[in-house]
């Protein structure tokens, strides 16, 4: 505890909130796992990715020192791969008083192409050395480069890309929002053509005001969300059309809630042309923020069905994803959680949202862990979604814990014909039983050959670059959709049929957990040699004409008012 601060005692309580239960149930044996050979490899060492997010924890027990960091997968210098950008912490004291003093700092990777990556946050000044926890990306200004917003505990931070090079433009741009940020989402919410901007708060939270708490296996222990009686209201800001900001947030109705929230994600849940909000809130009832259509939003979470669980619990949302999960043709939601809480799956049925996680065989095989990075993913290209998962414990898990009292074992789930979804063995589908305490998870085909590979923050351990190496992968396509500009066309959604099943995939970088992942969409054919009747339909209602997709090419198409043409690249 800092000496000035008031010191309130707390036994943590592990009913619910970001704090785990020390027991936790075993999975069912319906859903007992077909060995396989490994699908993912750590090649991290290999790469010269050497970053490691440091929480600065010693002996004092900070809330973000357990919450954070946030990772991006993207194409800074526009040489056709992605690099990959990592937030960091480091001496939270230090940087709460003074950033500049903290020699922690953010870190930038360029791709070389060949599976190793160069550390270049000095020549692109893009390192930050505020304390870190999550990152958006977007090219706000509409040149080009993308650029990143990062959020942090304090004054989030705005850098703008110029042709490489980075540039600290928080002040300038009215983006510095000086709240505890987790997860923050670029997307056009008013449909003029320019990114705009929603960043989640977590905790009304400082050094000064931390509490004491302890854990039931005995000693202190970081605290639930719950003990702290803080939640925090999101911020909205809307573009100006110059990468310049207006603090949009009464404006638009998001002052209507506060909450927890760490996961985001953008979507059109009732296909009315308007994006709609999903914020995952921890310990308390999550937030749907469905657009009316006239630059406002209005809470709709538990009219819609997607609030709290089937049993009307509110669960410690973490990492969060939307996607066609049933291919009925609309955007269904899932959201990863505590320990002893399973995954919630919501199907969307139109005018509201049903709990399905019972009967996908997800509620047995998440709840073992407690889950941030999420992914709805094919791994294996066999035109199934995959459930992926980075983990790791809040509080102690045991009193006999090891060096990592908080880590864990990731998650990786193989999507199946009946809609239900299986554990690979090995277990995260590594070959090797790794345990860290895991965070931000991002994902993309680093090395293009057609396969989504993995890049997930760990707390004080090296990162984790994981490499897709399943044996025999499916046929698959992947599409940059851009929109007129040549920028990612983010609220997009691409559509086809495969085989007898009609598939729908949205354009999107911000899911998972304060995450940006690679916007290019992905989908896996398994044995089928074509992805017929594609096509795409537009932010602005518009829809390309028909057209049929060979595999085992990156397709780029561009919105052109209708007279969109595919251009492809073979591997």
């Amino acid at each position: 505890m800092n000496g000035t601060a008031p010191t309130l005692t707390i036994l943590t309580l592990f009913l619910c909130g970001c704090g785990d239960s020390p027991a936790a149930p075993s999975i069912a044996s319906s859903n007992t796992s077909v060995p396989t050979k490994p699908w993912l490899l750590d090649v991290a060492t290999q790469t010269g990715v050497d970053f490691v997010w440091q929480s600065g924890h010693n002996t004092e027990f900070l809330m973000p020192e357990i919450v954070g960091g946030g990772v991006a997968l993207f194409d800074y210098d526009a040489d056709g791969d992605l690099d990959v950008y990592f937030v960091q912490g480091g001496d939270l004291a230090t940087s709460w008083t003074d950033p500049r003093s903290n020699t922690a700092r953010n870190a930038l990777y360029r791709n070389n192409g060949d599976w190793t990556f160069t550390d270049v946050t000095d020549i692109t000044q893009a390192g930050d050395s505020r304390y870190g926890m999550g990152i958006a990306v977007g090219d706000t200004d509409g040149d080009g480069d993308p650029d990143l917003y990062i959020t942090n505990v304090g004054r989030n931070t705005m850098l703008r890309n110029d042709n490489g090079v980075f540039t600290d433009i928080t002040d300038e741009s009215g983006t510095g929002d000086s709240g505890w940020g987790a997860s923050a989402a670029f997307f056009d919410a008013d449909l003029d053509g320019d990114l705009d901007l929603y960043t989640t708060n977590y905790l009304n939270w400082t050094p000064t005001t931390e509490i004491t708490c302890f854990s039931s296996l005995g000693g202190e222990d970081y605290c639930s969300p719950r003990n702290y009686l803080s939640p925090a209201k999101d911020v909205f800001y809307r573009n100006r059309g110059d990468g310049t900001f207006d603090n949009a947030t009464v404006d638009a109705g998001f002052d209507a809630a506060n909450g927890t929230g760490l996961g985001v994600v953008v979507t059109d849940w009732n296909a009315d042309g308007h994006p709609d909000i999903f914020v995952a809130n921890d310990g308390m009832a999550d937030l749907l923020w469905m657009a009316n259509g006239d630059g406002t939003w209005t809470e709709s979470g538990m009219q819609r069905g997607c609030a709290l669980d089937d049993e009307g619990i509110a669960k410690a949302g973490m990492g969060v994803d939307s996607t066609d999960i049933d291919n009925d043709g609309d955007m269904d939601l899932i959201v990863c959680n505590l320990t002893g809480e399973s995954d919630s799956i919501f199907r969307n049925d139109g005018d509201y949202f049903v709990d399905i996680t019972g009967r996908t065989g997800v509620r047995a095989s998440t709840r073992h862990a407690t889950r941030f990075g999420i992914g709805l993913v094919d791994v294996n290209n066999d035109g199934l979604l995959d459930l992926y998962e980075a983990n790791g414990a809040v509080t102690r898990e045991s009193a006999t814990a090891g060096d990592d009292p908080y880590a864990q074992q990731n998650a990786l789930l193989a999507g199946t014909p009946n809609g239900r979804f299986t554990p690979v063995s090995p277990r995260g589908g590594t070959a090797d039983a790794i345990t860290l305490t895991s965070r931000g998870a991002a994902f993309g085909d680093l090395d293009g050959d057609g396969g989504l590979d993995i890049v997930v923050i760990n707390r004080d351990e090296p990162a984790s670059v994981y490499r897709n190496i399943v044996p025999s992968r499916g046929n698959w396509v992947r599409i940059e959709v851009l929109d007129s500009t040549g920028r990612p066309a983010i609220g997009a959604t691409v559509h086809g049929q495969l085989g007898e099943r009609t598939i729908m995939r949205p354009v999107r970088r911000a899911y998972s957990y304060m995450a940006s992942n690679e916007p290019t969409v992905h989908i896996g054919l398994g044995d089928e040699t074509e992805l017929d009747q594609f096509v795409v339909r537009w932010p602005d209602g518009t829809q390309s004409k028909p057209m049929k997709l060979s595999p085992n090419r990156v397709w780029t198409i561009r919105h052109a008012l209708g007279n969109e043409e595919a251009t492809a690249t073979a591997l």
